[in-house]
């Protein structure tokens, strides 16, 4: 990727690439994530005015996270006086328990330990310490995304299916309830690991969402949120490689993201997976997925993302979209249900279904779960409910469909998409 030149746009793209970084890091000295946020926002606006007299630094992320991590050390000491001077106000076993700036964690025995030595990734780390047990699994995903990953409240909102006026309520009622319980800004302990792998899991996975399709913006992906995704999931399998659904996600990830040059066509315009090019898709990528889906299989403890990566695989190894083994499909989708009785896998497993039991049948399915309103605010919902209406020849209805669904739709690739639907109602069947 080209470097930018203008000061400006050099922040901006900083911002959107970095800003976890800089933050994951500034956390680490900071210990407490309104400070951190605080600070970091001030070394993006000290860039803007920087970099215009300075020129652009080789290196924007280590400028940034230097300047955020002075600004929170100042504000730290400035604090330490003040406290100093104001003796009375202070209980001293606060004091005695406050660490020093670069005081590593301890462990139990009293053993210094450096974070890097339990989680080698200073994003990673810090989404581990955001998913306490503390906090409701809801705040876990939300904060995190919001934060660490650094989603707009309105790109979190939508992937978890929320109004936007909710998500911002609950990200603000975790950083109270993070500083009211005092729970401490450190990297978990090996043996606390376990207990939050689930909400790691389900950010990294959410991540990787949220740059195989943008929630908002005008393109299909936003590829540094994808390649973000696979760089910690990697990470994570290092960390954890006996954990059969850390390879379960990184196989999910590769065979998902193995598509991603053939996704879009001319213009960006999006393309379905029954026209896409097989020939480009990564090969070397769905040979690892392959490998890390068998091997867990013959393990025996397929979890959700394990069963999500067998099924993303037969999609991928069918030689033509209607060559797909339909029917093995829909047989996963059985077994993932009752794993993650998620009312979206519900919704995937119609598309399959279509394929076996025909359209009239999943049909009824979707309307059963749109009856249900869990999946009101999800644009997919109606999008595959006007597509079965479609094949049925039932094209009033489906264009009601297609505009519910390019109502709940910020993606301009699948609003384009959407539109070119409405145009051409009557389109061949699909």
């Amino acid at each position: 990727m080209r470097a930018a030149t203008d000061p400006g746009q050099a922040v901006a793209d900083a911002h959107r690439r970095e800003w976890a970084l800089v933050l994951a890091a500034t956390v680490r000295v900071a210990r407490d994530l309104d400070l951190a946020e605080e600070c970091v926002q001030e070394a993006y606006a000290a860039a803007l005015s920087a970099w215009k007299g300075d020129g652009i630094p080789r290196n924007p992320a280590a400028w940034l996270t230097t300047a955020a991590k002075r600004r929170a050390m100042d504000t730290i000491r400035r604090e330490r006086t003040l406290r100093s001077k104001l003796p009375l106000l202070v209980q001293a076993a606060e004091a005695a328990d406050e660490p020093a700036l670069d005081e590593p964690d301890k462990q139990k025995d009293g053993e210094a330990v450096d974070p890097e030595d339990v989680v080698p990734d200073e994003r990673l780390r810090l989404i581990f310490t955001c998913c306490h047990p503390a906090l409701a699994q809801e705040a876990q995903l939300a904060l995190t995304l919001r934060l660490v990953c650094g989603l707009p409240t309105p790109d979190v909102a939508r992937a978890l299916l929320v109004s936007e006026q909710t998500m911002a309520a609950r990200i603000t009622r975790a950083k109270k309830k993070i500083s009211a319980a005092r729970i401490p800004y450190r990297v978990p302990r090996p043996a606390e690991l376990p207990d939050r792998l689930a909400a790691v899991l389900g950010v990294l996975h959410l991540l990787f969402s949220a740059g195989h399709t943008a929630p908002s913006g005008p393109t299909l992906m936003r590829t540094d949120l994808a390649d973000r995704a696979l760089h910690l999931a990697r990470t994570l399998r290092e960390l954890m490689p006996d954990e059969p659904e850390v390879r379960g996600l990184l196989a999910l990830l590769l065979v998902t993201d193995a598509r991603r040059a053939t996704r879009t066509g001319a213009g960006g315009r999006l393309l379905r997976l029954e026209e896409q090019d097989r020939s480009l898709w990564d090969r070397t990528a769905l040979a690892e997925a392959h490998e890390l889906i068998v091997a867990g299989l013959r393990g025996g403890r397929a979890g959700r993302y394990l069963l999500q990566a067998a099924i993303a695989s037969l999609y991928a190894e069918a030689p033509t979209y209607e060559e797909t083994d339909w029917p093995q499909i829909v047989a996963l989708y059985n077994r993932l249900l009752p794993l993650w009785p998620s009312p979206v896998v519900a919704l995937n497993r119609t598309v399959p279904l279509s394929m076996t039991h025909g359209p009239e049948v999943a049909l009824k399915q979707v309307e059963a779960l749109e009856e249900d309103g869990q999946l009101a605010r999800y644009q997919y919902l109606p999008a595959i409910k006007a597509d079965l209406l479609r094949r049925l020849g039932r094209t009033e209805e489906a264009t009601v469909a297609y505009r519910q669904a390019l109502e709940l739709t910020d993606n301009e690739a699948e609003r384009a998409f959407l539109t070119t639907r409405l145009t051409h109602p009557k389109a061949a069947p699909t």
